[in-house]
């Protein structure tokens, strides 16, 4: 069975613009989005909101409904351990300079392309692409 984590996808629009926030990965410096694991009594959205403010001192409106899923590999140890993480958009409201890992990624506002290019996994290439459609079919 896979181990599951939950994600979100931090978007902001300015002047009609969708930009997307990405952090770098603790271990090998990669850009990613926050993610962690379940936590007892808390909804997947809500670890999603949670490690987004962990993470990247993020505060905004999360959605319910998962964008869709990626596959991720989690180490612990000297073990890879597979993991199936659901992504959920997180609309920004607010980004505070003290958060609990500050210091320990690096964080960047880009446009939705340039996220989707520099994010390591294919499948969240594709969740990034594919949000950033649906976002201008809105406006």
């Amino acid at each position: 069975m896979k181990n599951k984590q939950f994600a979100a996808l931090p978007f902001r629009i300015k002047a009609a613009e969708l930009s997307i926030l990405l952090i770098t990965t603790r271990r090998k410096q990669r850009w990613s989005v926050p993610k962690g694991s379940p936590m007892l009594r808390k909804r997947a959205h809500r670890v999603a909101a949670i490690e987004a403010y962990e993470e990247a001192g993020l505060r905004g409106k999360i959605s319910r409904q998962a964008l869709g899923r990626f596959k991720h590999r989690k180490r612990k140890g000297k073990r890879k351990i597979p993991c199936e993480v659901k992504l959920y958009p997180l609309e920004v409201t607010k980004q505070h300079g003290r958060f609990p890992e500050r210091g320990q990624r690096k964080l960047v506002w880009v446009s939705a392309s340039e996220a989707a290019r520099r994010v390591h996994h294919p499948e969240l290439r594709r969740l990034i692409r594919g949000f950033s459609r649906q976002q201008r079919k809105r406006s």
